[in-house]
């Protein structure tokens, strides 16, 4: 997992109204917890909108007037119209200790259904996992090059090294279906066009008059 630092300054004002005076000076309002104590603290805006925007896992490096806390982020709030991150929490980690956090699932190589004129979707796009902190990865590779036309990937399908996925067995990561222009064209090939004529009965043979 990638590491990236952060500093950040304590709030001395909590609330509502501290918030709102953060945000107005460019930063985003935080809590650290999940260690000795709970520690409210502001970040710049532009700094952390490249961590929540990315689709990677970091381990952040917090600096807080000059406190080291080593963290994952953990959840984050967004302004609705904007999309400008308005709050996040975050988890503090050891080295010692199992962390969880949630994490990008990213396809990786060609299906062979597809090349077969099947469709690929990927009902989830992100997962939750639990491990150590050193043994994390920034995202998640799913290598899809066998998927064949009817077949999935399970979540019991993921292993790995370190950690595992803490979702249910068998939800879908990603599946391979007939595409319908295929099975429309297939259909037609079986069955005569529609109003067409059926085959006429053979006549029998007339007896020869006398």
């Amino acid at each position: 997992m990638k590491n990236v630092e952060l500093i950040g300054t304590k709030r001395s004002i909590n609330g509502t109204t501290g918030a709102k005076d953060i945000r107005r000076n460019k930063q985003v309002p935080c809590v650290l917890y999940g260690g000795k104590d709970i520690v409210h603290f502001s970040v710049e805006e532009r700094a952390l909108s490249k961590i929540v925007h990315s689709p990677d896992a970091f381990s952040v490096s917090l600096d807080i007037d000059g406190e080291k806390r080593t963290a994952l982020l953990h959840d984050k709030q967004f302004q609705p119209v904007t999309d400008a991150v308005i709050h996040a929490d975050f988890l503090e980690t050891t080295a010692d200790r199992e962390a969880r956090v949630t994490m990008t699932v990213r396809l990786k190589g060609q299906s062979a259904g597809v090349r077969k004129g099947g469709k690929l979707t990927q009902p989830m796009r992100k997962v939750r996992v639990k491990g150590m902190p050193a043994d994390l990865p920034e995202l998640i590779e799913v290598d899809i090059a066998s998927l064949d036309l009817g077949q999935s990937i399970y979540v019991r399908d993921l292993k790995f090294k370190g950690f595992t996925v803490q979702e249910k067995p068998n939800d879908v990561i990603a599946t391979v279906k007939m595409a319908k222009k295929v099975e429309a064209t297939a259909e037609g090939a079986a069955a005569p066009a529609a109003g067409a004529a059926a085959p006429a009965a053979e006549k029998k043979a007339e007896p020869a008059k006398k």
